[in-house]
């Protein structure tokens, strides 16, 4: 069969279920370029408090799932040498899509140059100054790499839970969860505790994705009203390699990457997550959409061992749309800068984006806060590059919406293969779209 007919035919089993998001989004698109060309303010706080409310009622419960699906997930392995081969295989998979990933935003953006359209935007002493000051302090910003590291590890995970500083919870939750494992069966009252959270959390979390059409119509709009369809054409280039890169992943790297380490069919998958990478796209949020990622890997084939374990971890610390994104924005100012990029500067550039795709809020706009990280390793800030910054902040969030149902996709992409290596995966259910259980209960 022809690959656009299976995207076709994918897209059409998991429009059965989505019409209604599907829906919000064209709407949303339609009345953001109507907002664009006739403001209402009025209508636009309306649109911005519904989306913001669909937003928070989600991250409301992220933490307490996040906790208790890592809990239980680790908790029900038991066996510690089965919790490091998990592990293992997590680690090694997420590693080999995000060098991908970064490998194609720093080629692409290398061929296409999409900085060098802006370059005339640019003040020219400007541009000059930082050429100087990359050539002679980036040597010296090496040791960030150790700071952010140690930065995992919380002094406090209670203080990290309250401020919602993700990876440290997770770092202190995984360690926590390995210990109840080592315990055996004196662990059974406080797993149940957490039983009961995790089934309460998921509940709560159906009965949010009621509201999810509305909020992803409102989200939308808001986002399309902010700059239209004119923006497009000064930063086109930029925007090309993005598409192109978003592309390459969702299409050519995840089925490759299925093929090669299991036998799950990438379309029958994306069938069975629709209703999250439509979520994924409105929100712009990952850990927004991380309950509906793990409802969709639970209900269409993917074992609670799996998804407890694999998808909350993988939401956190695998960002590899966030990692293509931060190398294509990088590489993006330093050619509108006149920066000379040298093969160690661009592999210095990519390591530096995974790190801070790792270190990545799952909300939005984060993608391009996080670049301070990446710029900080070849001596800058973004405060040196305003005028660059202010290019990529006019479609940030058309690109955040891109690179989170890259990453929301890639997290169910390794659920799925790590649960076919462990026999953790019911193709009956997950190749027979017509038998899925509903999100929505």
């Amino acid at each position: 069969m022809k690959l656009h007919m299976q995207i076709l035919i994918a897209l059409g089993l998991g429009l059965k279920r989505n019409w209604h998001i599907l829906v919000g989004l064209f709407l949303g698109v339609i009345a953001g370029i109507w907002l664009h060309n006739a403001p209402n303010p009025i209508v636009m706080n309306a649109l911005h408090f519904i989306g913001q409310l669909f937003i928070r009622l989600i991250q409301m419960v992220v933490i307490p799932l996040v906790i208790s699906a890592i809990v239980i997930g680790i908790t029900s392995i038991g066996d510690s040498k089965q919790i490091g081969k998990l592990g293992t295989k997590l680690i090694v998979y997420y590693g080999i899509i995000s060098i991908v990933a970064v490998a194609i935003g720093c080629s692409l953006a290398l061929l296409i140059k999409p900085g060098l359209g802006a370059a005339a935007f640019i003040n020219s002493d400007v541009a000059t100054g930082i050429q100087a000051q990359v050539a002679t302090t980036i040597e010296s910003q090496k040791g960030n790499l150790l700071n952010i590291l140690l930065g995992f590890v919380p002094k406090n995970p209670l203080a990290s839970a309250t401020t919602g500083d993700m990876v440290p919870i997770i770092v202190f939750t995984v360690l926590f969860s390995v210990a109840l494992a080592k315990v055996g069966e004196i662990n059974r009252p406080f797993v149940s505790f957490f039983e009961s959270i995790f089934a309460a959390t998921m509940k709560i979390t159906d009965w949010i994705m009621c509201f999810a059409a509305p909020g992803v119509f409102a989200l939308t709009a808001v986002a399309v009203s902010a700059f239209g369809c004119d923006i497009f054409m000064s930063i086109s280039k930029y925007l090309g390699v993005l598409v192109i890169g978003f592309a390459i992943q969702l299409l050519i790297v995840y089925p490759l990457f299925l093929k090669i380490f299991s036998k799950v069919s990438i379309w029958m998958l994306y069938a069975a997550i629709a209703e999250a990478m439509m979520v994924a796209f409105g929100t712009a949020s990952s850990s927004a959409t991380l309950p509906l990622t793990i409802a969709c890997c639970e209900k269409r084939g993917i074992s609670h061992k799996i998804t407890s374990f694999v998808i909350p971890l993988g939401a956190t610390l695998n960002m590899d749309g966030t990692a293509l994104l931060q190398c294509v924005a990088v590489i993006f100012l330093a050619q509108a800068y006149g920066v000379v990029l040298t093969p160690f500067l661009v592999v210095q550039i990519a390591i530096l984006a995974i790190v801070a795709s790792c270190t990545c809020a799952g909300i939005p706009g984060a993608g391009l806060i996080t670049i301070a990280l990446v710029l900080n390793g070849m001596g800058l800030s973004p405060e040196q590059l305003v005028a660059g910054f202010a290019f990529l902040f006019t479609i940030e969030r058309i690109t955040d919406m891109m690179r989170t149902l890259v990453n929301v996709t890639s997290d169910a992409v390794v659920a799925a293969a790590i649960a076919d290596n462990e026999n953790e995966i019911n193709y009956d259910l997950l190749n027979n779209p017509e038998n899925y259980n509903d999100v929505i209960e």
